[in-house]
């Protein structure tokens, strides 16, 4: 049996219940190999059918299905809060010089962090690149941000067009009035970034937004020294970015922290300036939040969800005994 507060996945509405997938290999992945694998086709109409009944069973086990199962009654702390991630996924989110993976992971994970550590806050996200977009409002659902978190990507580097912070300023106002027009718990905003400007653009002010904060931390990402950037190209393959500037003489692109322009929103906003080999530091805001906000302690019904991996690895499992029976007959 297993909560679906471990279950940080795709939701698929299904008649009238919910169906959780949590691949363990990607699914475009498996789907590659099981093709690979029917290549090899075996002779004779009844094994080749076999071998297809194989890879579809192995296809599915692969998804890791879950299904509802009795609901369970849990207690949770909830803070009387709300919570805003302000996520820059610009291409240079996924440069290479955090603790020797990309920005973005990092980013991930210290997300999750926040929302484990202030469950029962209603949390929302914004992210941004050439455009802002809220992509959910705010929501106690810790599950539901963690994967909304998770499936933040960056543009392709076709369809970006420079790097500007402004662009998220018109949505991270709006949703801390909503919140605070609530008028239902303090308000704190992360806003995430390696503060790099590509465009002609200058930074704004931030200051209009200082009223409606009442706590929070810009993340800074990034080293001064910079990192290079690998993104999917066309052919589904990791593709180093290149700086096209001098087209006689590409170089690999390379993006670096400007702690400058994270300093002054994170003065506008009346937060504190976090560069993020400090993880302490975000623990120390997170402490003063969990002190200032209202917590109550409340009963709250969660949904169970059911393994179902034994349903096609049995059935497996006798195929190739079959096999194995039949290629000893064969002998």
């Amino acid at each position: 049996m297993i909560s679906n507060s471990f279950v940080e996945n795709k939701i698929i509405e299904l008649m009238s219940g919910k169906i959780a997938i949590y691949p363990v290999i990607p699914i475009t992945t498996m789907a590659i190999i099981c093709v690979a694998i029917l290549l090899f086709k075996r002779r004779g109409v009844f094994p080749f059918i076999r071998q297809i009944i194989v890879v579809l069973l192995l296809f599915l086990l692969n998804l890791r299905i879950l299904i509802p199962d009795a609901n369970m009654t849990v207690t949770q702390d909830n803070l009387d809060a709300y919570v805003l991630f302000v996520v820059d996924d610009t291409i240079s989110m996924v440069a290479e010089d955090y603790n020797g993976g990309s920005r973005m992971d990092a980013v991930k994970n210290d997300c999750a962090h926040i929302i484990d550590e202030l469950q029962g806050a209603r949390f929302a996200i914004i992210s941004f690149n050439n455009d802002s977009q809220v992509m959910t409002p705010y929501s106690d659902d810790t599950t539901f941000a963690k994967s909304v978190i998770n499936s933040i990507q960056p543009l392709q580097e076709f369809y970006a067009t420079g790097t500007t912070l402004n662009v998220c300023k018109d949505d991270m106002i709006d949703m801390l009035v909503r919140a605070k027009e609530s008028d239902s718990g303090n308000v704190y905003v992360f806003f995430i970034s390696d503060g790099e400007i590509t465009s002609d653009e200058e930074l704004d002010s931030f200051d209009d937004a200082k009223e409606y904060v009442d706590g929070g931390a810009v993340l800074g990402y990034g080293t001064e020294e910079g990192g290079n950037m690998h993104l999917l190209n066309y052919m589904d393959e990791m593709e180093l970015v290149m700086d096209n500037r001098v087209w006689s003489n590409p170089q690999p692109a390379v993006s670096k922290l400007d702690e400058d322009n994270l300093r002054d929103i994170a003065r506008d906003l009346g937060v504190e300036y976090i560069h993020m080999t400090k993880q302490q530091k975000v623990n120390d805001v997170l402490d003063e939040i969990k002190d200032s906000a209202i917590s109550q302690t409340v009963e709250k019904v969660e949904k169970n969800y059911h393994e179902t991996y034994y349903w096609f690895a049995i059935p497996i499992a006798f195929m190739m005994i079959w096999e194995f029976v039949l290629l000893k007959r064969k002998k």
